[in-house]
């Protein structure tokens, strides 16, 4: 499966945002659940300023897919962050898909 990366910028002070953290937490495990193998952060260095944003890297059948996950996250539906959605073409690394011998990346 491909792999996607969801990039959020925060649109909403930190109290607003946090009534629906733990939302936003809950339905990343339901990603989990459903193989989709998630993994989301924040940028450490913006923690707490207006506009903090972060990443959510996951896999997905396909672009239609993927646009509705990130449009089902609570932090999104809400209105309390703005973002962008990109297909992550892994070229190097240990998310690398096996390749078949004489193949080209």
């Amino acid at each position: 499966m491909p792999w996607f990366v969801k990039l959020e910028e925060g649109t909403v002070d930190r109290r607003q945002f946090d009534k629906h953290l733990q939302a936003h937490l809950a339905w990343v495990q339901e990603l989990q659940a459903r193989g989709h193998c998630p993994s989301t952060g924040y940028w450490q260095e913006c923690k707490g300023k207006p506009g903090a944003g972060g990443m959510l890297l996951f896999q997905a059948s396909c672009w239609e897919e993927a646009e509705a996950i990130v449009r089902s996250d609570p932090l999104i539906q809400t209105g309390a962050v703005r973002w962008i959605l990109h297909e992550w073409h892994v070229v190097a690394g240990n998310l690398m898909p096996p390749r078949i011998s004489g193949q080209a990346p």
